[in-house]
């Protein structure tokens, strides 16, 4: 009997594409400190973490790209939010994934 795992679903693209934007210190602390706020502004977070900012302006992007935050342009700063959808989507994905 042969069995054939399918391999790139639409599931294991997301859940793969949110652990990338999870992977750095810098994103994880990003997302932890949204969560617990409603939004946050770019210059706000330069301070916080004492980095460059395009440094923070990439982790930003991944962020960004994995559809876990988004930003709005308020000149001359960037506020950025948690993407609520993304971000619950992503939980259930992880806890389905772990539980296996």
């Amino acid at each position: 009997m042969s069995f054939k795992l399918e391999i790139e679903s639409v599931k294991q693209q997301k859940i793969a594409r949110y652990a990338k934007a999870l992977a750095h210190p810098v994103r994880v602390y990003v997302l932890e400190l949204l969560s617990r706020q409603s939004c946050c502004y770019s210059g706000d977070l330069t301070e916080d973490l004492s980095i460059a900012k395009s440094t923070l302006s990439q982790h930003l992007k991944e962020l960004k790209e994995a559809g876990l935050i988004q930003g709005e342009i308020e000149a001359p700063k960037i506020k950025y939010c948690i993407n609520k959808e993304n971000w619950a989507e992503a939980q259930l994905l992880f806890k389905e994934f772990l539980k296996m």
